[in-house]
């Protein structure tokens, strides 16, 4: 058990029962990574290995044949860059330091992978929600099976539009309308 002070507050400064709902938050197994393991085998793409220790970082998904990592981050502890998520009011400091000690984490496993030449695939939680689902689970199976060991380190965010589409759509113009261009 925690030791508690006068107040109800475990010793990390966090009330009993926030500590009690965060414990309660699963680090394996979650819905997002459920959903991206049920697109991959959709795929035919068989044979991961799930949070590998020998792959720094534990990566969710694992291909070590092909040296691809996919890391399935939830928007909350990861502080995704799409969300504007707010910070909690209490207890700020704390908070503060949590999360950067989470992107702190997740920057060295991408560096220790990505010396080792790995792919490394990041899939945010809310691109695989509603209508940008199937073109991020698109984007993964593509990345998975065009990878080879050979391929060579890379960081790829999964489900982001690249600055080039959104150049086009700034213009006005249609994706399609520029490839017949060339």
């Amino acid at each position: 058990m925690p030791q508690q002070d006068n107040e109800g507050q475990d010793t990390h400064g966090v009330s009993l029962a926030t500590r009690h709902v965060m414990q309660a938050n699963r680090s394996k197994n979650t819905k997002p990574e459920l959903l991206v393991r049920q697109k991959l085998r959709e795929a035919g793409l068989t044979g991961y290995r799930l949070h590998w220790k020998k792959a720094a970082g534990k990566p969710d998904v694992c291909f070590p044949g092909r040296k691809v990592a996919v890391f399935v981050n939830g928007c909350y502890w990861h502080r995704c860059p799409h969300c504007a998520l707010p910070m909690p009011k209490t207890n700020v400091e704390f908070w503060s330091q949590k999360f950067e000690r989470n992107r702190s984490r997740d920057e060295r496993d991408q560096r220790e992978l990505l010396a080792s030449g790995w792919k490394v695939l990041v899939v945010w939680e809310c691109r695989l929600k509603g209508d940008r689902l199937d073109a991020t689970a698109g984007d993964l199976v593509r990345e998975v099976q065009g990878a080879r060991e050979r391929d060579g380190a890379r960081l790829v965010e999964l489900g982001v539009t690249p600055p080039w589409k959104l150049a086009v759509r700034r213009k006005g113009l249609k994706t399609s309308a520029k490839r017949r261009h060339r």
